[in-house]
């Protein structure tokens, strides 16, 4: 039996969720005002900083499970802001804090700073509906 190769890590993923930001935060910087398409973008992000710190979990884990502690704990160091951000982003989407929004922005530039974004490919209909998904389930 040949051996299973899995093509879609956490690693690939999280690389994913990466370029959807860091294409999210380009559109964003171009809107002028608040308007649904800036709500679903805003409510993406939240979504794709839950999969980066969903896979950061996963490979914690894994690290863990073989012993490697120290590699367990440092990644968790180095990623530590996508669920606190993720958390952040989530509560000024539910309390309508739009004011926070630029602030907010600009604390998650520097994480997204490495990413070169010759050419957007996000598809905007990626993001349709997002902010009503994320209102919509409270139990998030």
């Amino acid at each position: 039996m040949a051996r299973v190769i899995n093509t879609n890590s956490p690693g690939k993923r999280r690389n994913a969720h990466m370029r959807t930001c860091a294409e999210i935060l380009r559109h964003l910087s171009q809107q002028q005002q608040v308007n649904q398409q800036t709500k679903d973008m805003v409510a993406m992000l939240v979504y794709c900083l839950r999969g980066i710190n969903d896979t950061v979990e996963e490979s914690i884990t894994a690290w863990e499970k073989r012993g490697y502690w120290k590699k367990a704990d440092d990644f968790q160091q180095k990623w530590w802001w996508a669920s606190m951000m993720a958390g952040t982003i989530e509560e000024l989407l539910r309390n309508d804090n739009w004011d926070r929004l630029p602030e907010t922005m600009m604390k998650l530039y520097p994480h997204f700073a490495a990413i070169q974004i010759n050419k957007l490919t996000r598809d905007p209909a990626d993001w349709e509906g997002a902010h009503r998904r994320l209102i919509g389930n409270s139990s998030a």
